[in-house]
């Protein structure tokens, strides 16, 4: 085996007579540069994008969600609630009461969700770090702070007295008498912050006090459509889920983060699998030049290789070689576009070179996972390739020299 790396290097690196095959070689070696590097890059682009997406999720999902089993809302007393917030690793719990309705501003109406939420939920989530105009509602009042999307569809702004805003939901059971509003809960509320996360939070949400919600719901004092959760940090959420569990058994859906947004995160990762596929065929495709570079180098080299096989060599050693050499070039080869995308990489976190927005540099995370799967992918399918390449020789090729 020295015997035969010790060849593969020298012919790696030393020049053919051919200029041609100088050439081939070096179109095959650049070819799998930059598939390596476009590889590492693009993966690390997916991985910042796939961060940059999730991270408003951190400003507006709690840690964990608890659900009912069935129906919309359920009962949970101020006792159950004591007995929740002294569960070990649970820092704070809000009370949500949320469902669908009908804003109205003038002539203009469009469906959203309202978000009834306690004093709490500043605590759990950061929402009000996404306020773009305006405050946070009050408590026990009737303010809602509601999404850009809705403000721009309703053409409403902040603290506008002139145009109130008029919240329906429809009354339980089929309603009374002929007019339509006796069909409709309502409430008139003032608009006092405007928010953005994403596009389709903006457009969907409205927030107000939990009073309001449940005086518009005509809910019970105690009944909640569900409870979200703030960890303390550190802290174990399978530990916390299994007491949660414990504690009040087979009576709520508990979901963290992950699963809350679960629908993006397919997406997100299929996009990313879709990608590596692509870049991995592409770099099947370099790598046919490996191959077409090795059978040149054989077919240049006959000469040495038929003086190799007199003095003793066998085929099997000879072919030895030159999948050594393939693999040599493959992997020096990799390396370098490892490096090349490693540097692309920092100097994008570090000097911010390209813009998403003229305030926001666009989007990377470089983890040593997707360096690893670059390495696997580039040092599998050299050696795979490299080997083809070699099954080329035979006897009569050598003796034919």
């Amino acid at each position: 085996m020295n015997t035969s790396f010790y060849i593969a290097k020298r012919y790696l690196f030393s020049k053919s007579s051919n200029n041609a095959i100088n050439i081939m070689s070096f179109i095959a070696s650049g070819g799998v540069i930059v598939a390596s590097a476009a590889l590492l890059i693009v993966l690390s682009v997916f991985a910042g994008l796939k961060e940059f997406s999730l991270e408003f999720s951190n400003f507006t999902d709690p840690d964990l969600k608890i659900l009912p089993v069935e129906g919309k809302s359920f009962l949970f007393s101020e006792t159950e609630l004591e007995q929740l917030n002294k569960i070990e690793g649970v820092a704070a719990s809000s009370k949500i009461i949320e469902e669908r309705i009908a804003i109205k501003s003038e002539n203009k109406n469009v469906l959203a969700t309202l978000k009834g939420v306690d004093e709490n939920y500043l605590i759990v989530t950061q929402i009000d770090s996404m306020i773009t105009q305006g405050q946070w509602i009050e408590p026990g009042t009737n303010d809602v702070v509601s999404g850009d999307g809705i403000s721009n569809n309703l053409s409403f702004g902040i603290f506008n007295f002139s145009k109130p805003l008029t919240l329906y939901v429809p009354k339980p059971g089929k309603g009374q008498g002929s007019n339509i509003r006796s069909y409709f809960n309502s409430e008139v509320v003032t608009n006092v912050g405007l928010f953005y996360v994403n596009e389709i939070i903006s457009n969907e949400y409205i927030f107000s006090d939990i009073s309001l919600a449940r005086s518009l719901l005509n809910y019970e004092d105690n009944q909640i459509s569900f409870l979200e959760l703030k960890l303390e940090a550190d802290t174990n959420e399978d530990e916390v889920r299994n007491a949660i569990e414990t504690a009040f058994p087979n009576q709520f859906i508990i979901k963290n983060r992950a699963q809350l947004n679960d629908a993006l995160f397919k997406m997100l990762n299929t996009e990313n699998l879709a990608v590596y596929l692509i870049f991995t065929l592409v770099i099947i495709i370099a790598l046919f030049n490996v191959i077409g570079a090795i059978i040149m180098m054989i077919l240049d080299r006959k000469k040495s290789l038929n003086t190799l096989f007199n003095l003793g060599a066998e085929p099997k050693l000879i072919k030895t070689i030159f999948f050594l050499q393939g693999t040599l070039m493959t992997v020096l080869s990799g390396i370098i576009g490892i490096i090349i995308g490693l540097l692309v990489i920092l100097s994008q976190l570090q000097l911010e070179w390209i813009m998403l927005t003229p305030d926001f540099p666009y989007p990377v995370k470089l983890e040593i996972m997707n360096i690893v799967l670059v390495i696997i992918t580039i040092f599998g399918l050299g050696i795979i390739a490299s080997k083809l390449a070699s099954q080329r020789i035979t006897k009569d090729l050598i003796k034919t020299a």
